[in-house]
């Protein structure tokens, strides 16, 4: 089972940042989990919210703003011991993973078709090179039919947060996703099995909770996407 940082490593370094990205590097874990959203010029960032508010302290709308405006806003505000961070773009994130083995690229949600495709266009091209590595994840039905339509080498997987049971899986198989990421209230045993049964590799989120990953580890889920990948890293060592 992957140990996969969930933003980075967002109970451990800001989230979303090339800061944390290293740090998660440096603990040697090669799995990561981050979001991807587009700015009005078009240029590819790595945040999670649509305003900096909450990883800021500033009320600012995003899609405001192009990607020459990100430069004082600091996604390190609540982190007292870290130095400023901006918000990086894809191509810098994408410079300090260009190792890791598994990536999981979440696109948030999107208003338009044409939106979505103009968005998976753009990141297909960044992410040449990571063909093996990468993969690419979102709630948004929009964008796995984007990628659908423009015939992706990427391999996507279908995140769940709503309680539909196994029509989540069949609308997995219908998009031709590999894996589906299931919030983990929703993750029971036989919902774990039934996803399983349809071949789609699991990653469950967010796990934060030592006994929770064991158990998951024990029913065979592929990745595990936390907030605190070096207590999880450790404590799952310890317990063979």
């Amino acid at each position: 089972m992957k140990i996969i940082g969930h933003r980075g490593a967002r109970g451990e370094a800001p989230e979303n940042t090339l800061a944390g990205f290293q740090y998660i590097h440096d603990l040697g874990i090669r799995a990561v989990e981050f979001d991807v959203r587009q700015l009005k010029d078009h240029e590819l960032i790595v945040m999670h919210d649509d305003n900096f508010l909450r990883t800021t302290g500033t009320d600012q709308p995003l899609y405001a703003l192009k990607s020459t405006e990100l430069e004082s806003y600091n996604q390190a505000h609540i982190w007292m011991d870290w130095e400023k961070q901006i918000t990086p773009t894809l191509k810098q994130s994408l410079k300090v993973m260009h190792d890791f083995e598994h990536l999981e690229v979440e696109v948030k949600a999107v208003e338009t078709e044409q939106h979505a495709e103009m968005l998976v266009i753009e990141l297909e091209k960044q992410l040449q090179g990571f063909e093996q590595t990468a993969i690419i994840t979102s709630f948004d039905l929009k964008i796995h039919q984007a990628l659908l339509l423009q015939k992706s080498r990427f391999r996507h997987g279908l995140l769940i947060e709503d309680d539909i049971g196994e029509q989540a899986i069949e609308q997995a198989i219908s998009l031709k996703c590999c894996q589906m990421g299931w919030m983990n209230q929703l993750a029971t045993d036989q919902i774990i099995k039934k996803t399983q049964e349809a071949n789609l590799n699991i990653s469950i989120w967010t796990v934060n909770e030592i006994e929770r990953a064991q158990h998951l580890r024990e029913l065979g889920v592929h990745g595990l996407i936390t907030d605190f990948p070096k207590l999880m890293q450790t404590a799952l060592q310890q317990i063979k």
